[in-house]
């Protein structure tokens, strides 16, 4: 069975039954239950976030804020946003996301927000936030997903076309190149990093050769190389990574924290804010390195629970694409799911010295306003879709 054909599969095994979604009618929103789940999954990561949160930052809150619960009452109220933003995701018309019309408004608000941060000071050296009276906002974490929208509606429409070069893929690449490059310039290349490969399934799940992929990621790496060793602190991060023990006192100073974390924690951990590395050694711990702060509490067990629940909303996720009513909300979904778990995969890599450092958040789990509310966003769109999903494939 082909790649496209996979994913489009409705038919239920057991019986032998095959039904054309074409044939289904398109009910709104609602019609059917949303996957419990991924409801369940989504929510979980995010009452634990919470309390990861105050557990990580309650020490520097004090000393930075004089109250220890600053950081978890701030995070609290971007998660009341964010359940708001699932509401709106879960009750939205998918079909209409489709709109040209509002997909032009969609990229040229994307474009305008990625150009804004360059008229903001930056912060540790990047222009990624835009600063307004009582909030702070990431325009990157949601350009993501709308990349993720404009991609499923493109490739819904051209997808027997898109080995086509002039006519399917350039206009797509041309696209995507275009927010990366402006993504990567802030600078934040953990964000580029999950853009392409979460572009580069959707492209391969829609039918592009691998000839194709394998190529672009020949041109990649001797950029990608230019682009590390060009930049010191790029540099010095693969250094880092390659001998973090080595460089311990200077530019291996926080993975090498990281691992003495994880490590101190045991299969058990030293329990909920009984950590010692947040006590001002290991740097960010709310938010880059709030998987270490799991470790060293929760212990492997946590650690593992984690990986366990992310890889069940991967689960759902894929179930919710396979069995999507049109190609639109499958590649919606598809594109969503990857788009979650690739980060979450980043930053436990990071962690654990697996990958040289990105200064990415753990999706749900993370301090980050824009961060949680986009992924929320996210998980009401996969809602909605999963309402909507061919229940007779059960």
């Amino acid at each position: 069975m082909s790649r496209t054909g996979e994913i489009q599969g409705g038919g239920n095994r057991e019986s032998g039954a095959v039904y054309s979604h074409a044939s289904l009618p398109q009910d709104e929103p609602g019609a059917f239950p949303s996957d419990k789940i991924l409801l369940w999954v989504s929510l979980t990561l995010l009452f634990f976030g919470l309390a990861m949160v105050y557990s990580a930052s309650m020490v520097m809150a004090r000393e930075e804020h004089g109250a220890g619960f600053y950081y978890f009452l701030r995070q609290s109220v971007f998660a009341v946003g964010g359940i708001l933003l699932m509401l709106f995701g879960m009750k939205l018309n998918c079909s209409k996301l489709g709109s040209p019309r509002l997909l032009m408004w969609m990229l040229g608000g994307s474009l305008a927000a990625l150009v804004a941060v360059y008229f903001f000071p930056p912060v540790n050296g990047a222009r990624r936030w835009i600063r307004l009276p009582g909030i702070t906002l990431q325009p990157s974490e949601f350009v993501k997903v709308f990349l993720i929208v404009f991609l499923a509606s493109y490739l819904s429409r051209r997808q027997p076309v898109v080995n086509h070069w002039r006519r399917g893929l350039l206009p797509c690449v041309a696209v995507v190149s275009v927010f990366a490059a402006l993504i990567l310039n802030e600078p934040d290349l953990g964000t580029t990093l999950c853009v392409l490969l979460s572009a580069a399934i959707l492209l391969f799940a829609a039918g592009l050769r691998l000839s194709y992929l394998l190529a672009a990621a020949a041109a990649v790496i001797p950029a990608a190389y230019a682009l590390v060793f060009s930049v010191s602190y790029r540099r010095n991060r693969m250094l880092a990574f390659l001998n973090p023990f080595e460089h311990s006192l200077g530019i291996g100073y926080q993975i090498h924290q990281s691992l003495i974390a994880v490590g101190s924690g045991g299969p058990w951990g030293t329990g909920l804010a009984g950590g010692k590395q947040k006590l001002f050694f290991l740097p960010m711990p709310h938010t880059d390195f709030i998987y270490a702060v799991i470790g060293e509490e929760l212990g492997l067990w946590g650690c593992l629970l984690v990986l366990m629940l992310f890889m069940a909303f991967y689960w759902r996720g894929l179930r919710i694409a396979r069995y999507a009513r049109d190609p639109l909300e499958r590649y919606l979904a598809l594109g969503l799911t990857h788009l979650i778990v690739i980060q979450a995969l980043i930053h436990a890599s990071v962690v654990l010295s697996l990958m040289p450092n990105k200064g990415l958040p753990l999706p749900f789990i993370s301090l980050g306003g824009s961060s949680l509310m986009a992924t929320l966003l996210s998980v009401g769109l996969l809602l909605n879709i999963s309402s909507r999903m061919d229940h007779r494939t059960e």
